[in-house]
């Protein structure tokens, strides 16, 4: 099937389908979009799992995944890398570098493709799942029929505590635009950690105050102070634990993520 007759059929699928978020092509009403379209590579594992790789104009490339049906939009890596790369903490790549313009490599993975040759991989941390292109009529079927999600990630590590009996008190962050102020606690040993209905938080230069409705537990992260958790009037005196240092912990051991998809290719892996 040549170019035109591909983006002919690609108009009339797009003209009646709907979507939760656009693709990057929008509804593909002018050259422009149809040029993104086209550009667009479909990888397969063969294993009912796609990969998406479409065009971005900040980042070069920006990624999907799903099973063809739905797509999910992975979350785009910070701006010194390609949008191929994404942040998977739950793979470590024990020999990449820790320092990397101030990113630590170590916790991110990425898509390798190659249009010309139609290669296409997947690095997880150290483990490579090699993919099969999926040929230009099939994946314009496939791009044109599926729904978009967006990334299904609401939270992020935001600040994680623990105290001299091995219990580990993690706060997340919002992660998406205008959910910076949204907290969630979680308390607990490694691998059990539980949800705390928190309802009450400051939140300002100095650190944060986590309290429930009635005041009954507190959690107090302050940036000069020791951080303390306060049980009714039993209070104890926890020490911080770098984020950045642990991510692989924390998404691995603490029990808070287990199960969950990060809405990227490694998540079937």
């Amino acid at each position: 099937m040549n170019c035109r007759r591909l983006l002919a059929a690609a108009v009339t699928l797009l003209s009646s389908a709907s979507w939760a978020i656009e693709p990057p092509w929008g509804k593909a009403e002018n050259l422009g979009e149809l040029r993104v379209l086209e550009q667009t590579s479909v990888c397969t594992d063969n294993k009912g799992h796609y990969v998406v790789v479409a065009p971005h104009e900040q980042r070069s490339q920006q990624i999907f995944y799903g099973d063809g049906k739905t797509l999910t939009q992975v979350a785009l890596p910070p701006w010194v890398l390609t949008g191929t790369h994404f942040l998977e903490p739950r793979f470590l790549n024990k020999t990449a570098n820790s320092n990397f313009r101030g990113l630590d490599m170590r916790v991110y993975s990425e898509v390798e493709f190659d249009p010309a040759k139609k290669t296409c991989s997947l690095r997880c941390g150290e483990k490579t799942v090699p993919l099969t292109w999926v040929e230009a009529d099939k994946a314009q079927e496939l791009l044109t029929k599926a729904k978009y999600e967006p990334n299904p990630q609401q939270f992020e590590p935001y600040a994680l505590l623990r105290d001299g009996q091995g219990n580990y008190y993690l706060a997340e962050r919002g992660i998406q635009p205008g959910s910076e102020k949204n907290f969630r606690i979680h308390t607990g040993p490694k691998g059990r950690l539980k949800k705390q209905e928190m309802k009450d938080i400051v939140s300002d230069s100095e650190g944060e105050i986590f309290s429930t409705k009635k005041g009954d537990l507190r959690l107090v992260v302050d940036r000069a102070a020791t951080p303390m958790w306060i049980e009714k009037k039993r209070k104890v005196e926890l020490r911080g634990v770098p984020v950045a240092e642990n991510l692989p912990m924390i998404y691995n051991e603490l029990g808070v993520y287990t199960g969950a998809r990060l809405g990227n290719p490694c998540d079937d892996q």
